[in-house]
Order: C-alpha cells, then structure tokens, then sequence
C-alpha cells in the first residue's frame, strides 16, 4: 500500500515513486487535450523535485486524445523523465500509442507494453 505522502493525485492521474522509478496512472476515462497534459506534466514535474526518474506510464485510464495534448506530452511532457513505459491493454489504445510514438516522436526513450513486470525490467535499466 502507498502512503499517503509518497502519493499525489489531480483530477487527471495520480503518481508515486516505488524502488527509483515514477509510476504514473490516468484515472478512468481521460480525455487528454492541451489543458489535461499541461496540468499532469506541471503536477509531476513539482511532484519529482528537480529529480529525473524513469517512468511507468499506465494510460489505460485514457479513452481519447487530441493532436495538441500529444503534441505536448512527446515534448515538454518529457522533461525530468530518463525513459518511459507505456501499459496498455485494448488494440485501440496500442494502436494509439504507436501511432504516438511514430508521429510524436517523444524526446526519451520510450517503449510499449501490455505486462507491467514487462515494463519494469525495461526502466530499471535507466535508474541512476
């Protein structure tokens, strides 16, 4: 169980720190547009203090997004961040997330995966 100060949680995600890497969860039913992904990446970015982390990235929660909150995600959203794990579980979400990764092009290494055990093994790689 996470405690209570090691969590934060917005309207949009909520996100904690485990064993060196960030794990960071959409809550059900997310639309991510510019506004959505300049408040989660504001909120993270205040959460990590000035830390840099690998993260695990559970969007599952996501239902739609817009070119704008992409856009926003791939560049600035990549600030702090060593690599990126992506949980999906639908086709249309992993559809989704490489059409993301081919046309957004995040700025750090980023990977996609349906198993979190998966992921983890992956971002442990870029702990410091």
């Amino acid at each position: 169980m996470i405690a209570a100060h090691d969590l934060y949680e917005n309207d949009f995600a909520r996100f904690w720190i485990t064993d060196g890497i960030l794990f960071f969860e959409y809550k059900p039913n997310t639309i991510i547009d510019l506004k959505v992904a300049q408040c989660v990446v504001t909120d993270r970015i205040h959460f990590q203090n000035e830390r840099s982390y690998p993260v695990l990235c559970d969007i599952r929660g996501i239902v739609a997004t817009k070119k704008s909150g992409r856009d926003y995600l791939a560049q600035s959203g990549s600030i702090l961040i060593q690599a990126v794990g992506l949980i999906v579980h639908e086709k249309v979400l992993l559809t989704i997330s490489t059409f993301y990764l081919q046309i957004s092009r995040p700025s750090v290494p980023t990977q996609i995966f349906t198993e979190e055990d998966d992921a983890l093994v992956y971002l442990k790689g870029f702990i410091i």
